[in-house]
């Protein structure tokens, strides 16, 4: 019985940080996506198909605009966007550095490629 309070008790504990990890791993992709737009040919967002990723995955409603603002106020430094709050800001700082790390170390020829792969269903063609 003593055990069965222990296991509830770190599954209340665990699920904030699966859902922080959660959200992080969203935040990478939106990131990724609007990168893939700037930097590779011929690529485009389709905002919905963020909002539908973010429902996917169970975030909250809104989750979608709050990173947009963040990758906007981050990448334009402040000059676009809004500061969010400071564990999201994080995050797009972390999926900042991560994404530039792959994009030195494969070369952009190759990281736009495997982006077509890795985000199917949030990039697409332009006109496509």
């Amino acid at each position: 019985m003593r055990y069965g309070f222990l296991i509830a008790g770190l599954l209340v504990l665990a699920a904030p940080a699966q859902a922080a990890e959660t959200r992080s791993r969203y935040v990478t992709m939106v990131l990724q996506a609007f990168a893939a737009k700037v930097e590779c040919p011929n690529t485009d967002v389709i905002y919905q198909d963020l909002v539908q990723k973010a429902q996917q995955m169970q975030l909250p409603d809104g989750t979608t605009e709050k990173v947009r603002k963040a990758i906007a106020w981050m990448h334009t430094g402040g000059k676009m966007g809004e500061k969010q709050d400071d564990d999201l800001m994080a995050e797009v700082a972390v999926a900042t550095q991560a994404t530039d790390l792959d994009q030195r170390r494969l070369g952009m020829p190759t990281w736009c490629e495997t982006q077509k792969t890795n985000l199917a269903g949030l990039i697409r063609s332009k006109g496509g």
